[in-house]
């Protein structure tokens, strides 16, 4: 897709979908204990490809680019009682490691075979009853490996506790998983590197939930708004918001000049940029807590030529691809020098753009939407746009409603 060098429109309205990560909790804990009324679900193909999977009868589930709906249903039919599932995925899926969930429910009981290569998907999985209640399981993993562990605890008869040993990734989407755990009964706690869940004996409240919009989405148009400093409205979001990705409103504060206005309303919010705005000589930050937003942070940086060093990136490297590398080859495309770790990513030199620059998106949808906002400085081509289906469908459609070639 060319996108021609574009300008701002200025105070645009956007409906963004339901939050994805809230959407595929909601999917599983729905179908484990029932009674919840889910409302402005995500239209995101994960979520899509997920509630597929639990309306499926089939032997095989074949979830193509899914990681997360992978390792949710990794432990969700592993106590499926009497069932055998093969749980597959696309070629790229069979390369993403599992082994650290696999371990875990393998130290439960479960019974899980890896049918190509050890570590990593297609699964076979025979559901079965599991009696122990206790995982010991690195803190530095994916988030969604602890997530999947979590959702089915109430499903134990002794419920479950999760050790984590280390370092903890991704916090806030833990806490999210034990706030939506909560509001249906769920009991748990959460102290220093232990988790709790408390079995309930099926006492589950019945729930009707309206999901947030998602605020990884949101996070393209606060770089919109940086780059070209004007206001976009979008909607609908909670001022106590559940996701870790609600901190982009104090990055964009902070190191962009984006007040964050919200109308309750009308359950949304107002990207205003600061006028006269005095940028930061380096961005220096630590995202362990909120890895999907450091691909958009980059791209607005190097639009406004900033320096930045950002670091707690090591997750990015197990993603729909290396997103760190994937960071630095398209990043220099658009005048930015990098330099990356395992964990980190810092510019080194701004230089001028590419002439004809044609971004790579790796089948990878936040490389998509994230380099979207440079159409702002400079004509760009994004390959693959289609990518951006996996979690934003109506994207290009909306970014098309903010800008004018």
């Amino acid at each position: 897709m060319l996108l021609k060098k574009s300008e701002l429109i200025d105070n645009q309205k956007i409906q963004i979908t339901g939050s994805k990560s809230i959407s595929n909790r909601l999917l599983i804990v729905g179908k484990l204990f029932g009674n919840i009324d889910m409302f402005n679900l995500s239209n995101s193909q994960d979520t899509t490809l997920l509630k597929k999977a639990l309306e499926s009868d089939s032997d095989i589930v074949d979830i193509h680019h899914a990681g997360t709906a992978m390792r949710f249903l990794t432990s969700y039919y592993s106590i499926f009682e009497g069932r055998k599932t093969i749980l597959t995925g696309s070629d790229r899926m069979k390369n993403r490691p599992i082994k650290p969930l696999v371990d875990a429910l393998h130290s439960l009981g479960a019974d899980i075979t890896y049918l190509e290569k050890e570590g990593f998907p297609p699964l076979q999985i025979i559901g079965k009853k599991l009696e122990k209640n206790t995982v010991k399981i690195s803190a530095n993993v994916s988030s969604q490996f602890l997530t999947s562990l979590l959702l089915i605890g109430g499903k134990l008869e002794n419920g479950l506790t999760l050790e984590l040993e280390g370092d903890i990734t991704s916090r806030p989407y833990l806490e999210m998983t034990l706030k939506i755990l909560d509001e249906i009964g769920i009991k748990s706690h959460f102290a220093e590197n232990k988790i709790e869940i408390v079995t309930q004996n099926n006492q589950y409240r019945t729930e009707r939930y309206e999901v947030e919009s998602d605020w990884s989405s949101a996070s393209y148009f606060y770089s919109l708004a940086a780059i070209g400093r004007k206001s976009i409205t979008l909607k609908s979001y909670h001022t106590l918001s559940l996701q870790g990705d609600s901190v982009i409103k104090a990055l964009y504060l902070k190191y962009f000049g984006i007040n964050t206005v919200s109308d309750y309303a009308e359950s949304s919010i107002s990207l205003l940029p600061e006028p006269a705005f005095q940028y930061p000589e380096l961005i220096t930050l630590d995202m362990n807590d909120c890895p999907d937003i450091a691909q958009t942070l980059c791209v607005t940086a190097t639009a406004l030529k900033i320096p930045f060093e950002i670091t707690g990136l090591h997750t990015l490297k197990v993603k729909e691809t290396d997103r760190l590398v994937a960071l630095q080859n398209e990043l220099l495309k658009i005048g930015a020098k990098t330099h990356i770790t395992v964990e980190k990513i810092e510019s080194s030199e701004f230089i001028e753009p590419e002439e004809n620059i044609s971004i790579a998106t790796y089948n990878d949808h936040r490389m998509a939407m994230a380099f979207a906002p440079f159409a702002l400085i400079k004509e760009l081509n994004i390959e693959n746009e289609d990518v951006v289906e996996k979690s934003y469908l109506e994207f290009w459609e909306d970014f098309a409603k903010v800008t004018a070639s």
